[in-house]
């Protein structure tokens, strides 16, 4: 797509559709992430996981279908629409939906996919939820509901915070997380990630950003900290913790936040990520001056930056497959995240 576009058209919309068409249904290659009890449970990934067995590896094809159901609720009349119907009324039935929860009950898999895979499913719950059609949200809420119980459980348990710029990183678990929280009315749940942030991140200060980009990241460590805190924390609280965090960003400090990174070679799938890291950079920036008053110089340096970031990563999202499976999401969210 263009690099000038910033918002998210229909132009962008249909090509994201058409590329996450092409690979949610697609069983190989793919990246299995289970443990094996015993022989029997050396199967292929749709016997695995009736729903979620494309685009390379599951979390990826979660959060492919998140994308699809947003853009099917901004652009109902797109031409794709049909199409995302037809899969949704496939996919999200209650005996696919079923066979997922099956996968999770063994006690070896207790741990999959936290917490990225555990938000992605919940904004996946969360975004089905808005839509004209009622059955998928309903058939797919005891999956959900699994994964929040996840949460609930592991929060008291995790005396620390994760701060990897991957998958592992705790910061995007709870923000995520946050708005199936309030779209559910899950008090509990949203005062349990409202607690765990601040446990976690609420006396951090002048982030150096000193580790970042790493060779694999997708996510910025310090970025995300500070939406995870900005879409969590009361805005009479985000605003002093933020001033502590990036004391510097009108001078546009710590440097590292401020400059795209390199991709040198998109056919391999860890050096690829960095093209994710452009557009969740992007997506942070962007959400994070939206919370700054206007006329604020760290306002325009935020946009800007997040330009810079957007003109960087849009241009790759389908140079190979180890990119076209996941970083259409990401472009999403960096256009929509709002």
């Amino acid at each position: 797509m263009p690099m000038t576009d910033s918002s998210l058209t229909l132009a962008a919309a249909e090509e994201f559709a058409a590329i996450a068409l092409g690979h949610v249904r697609r069983e190989y290659p793919y990246k299995p992430d289970n443990v094996l009890d015993g022989p029997e449970d050396a199967r292929v990934p749709s016997a695995l996981h009736p729903i979620f067995h494309g685009s390379y590896d599951w979390h990826s094809c979660v959060h492919s279908h998140w994308m699809l159901a947003r853009l099917l609720r901004r652009f109902p009349g797109m031409a794709a629409a049909g199409r995302i119907r037809a899969l949704f009324d496939g996919q999200f039935v209650p005996e696919k939906v079923a066979g997922e929860c099956a996968y999770l009950a063994a006690p070896s898999a207790l741990g999959f996919k936290r917490p990225y895979g555990w938000a992605w499913l919940l904004k996946l719950a969360e975004e089905l939820m808005r839509q004209d059609d009622p059955r998928w949200a309903r058939n797919l809420a005891p999956l959900a509901e699994l994964f929040a119980r996840r949460f609930r459980d592991f929060l008291p348990l995790a005396t620390y915070p994760v701060r990897v710029g991957t998958h592992f990183n705790t910061a995007f678990g709870l923000r995520m997380a946050a708005d199936y929280a309030v779209a559910t009315q899950d008090t509990a749940l949203a005062g349990l990630l409202l607690e765990t942030a601040r446990r976690w991140y609420g006396e951090d200060a002048d982030c150096p950003a000193w580790g970042e980009p790493g060779g694999d990241d997708f996510l910025s460590s310090a970025l995300i900290e500070a939406e995870c805190m900005r879409r969590l924390l009361p805005a009479v609280e985000f605003s002093p913790w933020f001033d502590r965090f990036l004391p510097r960003i009108a001078s546009a400090e710590p440097a590292t936040l401020f400059r795209a990174a390199t991709v040198s070679d998109r056919t391999d799938g860890k050096l690829a990520h960095l093209d994710g890291l452009n557009l969740s950079r992007a997506w942070c920036w962007r959400a994070l001056a939206a919370a700054l008053p206007p006329g604020d110089p760290r306002r325009t340096a935020a946009e800007e930056t997040a330009g810079r970031h957007l003109a960087a990563g849009l241009p790759n999202i389908a140079s190979d497959y180890m990119g076209e499976h996941w970083l259409a999401s990401f472009a999403t969210l960096a256009l929509d995240g709002g």
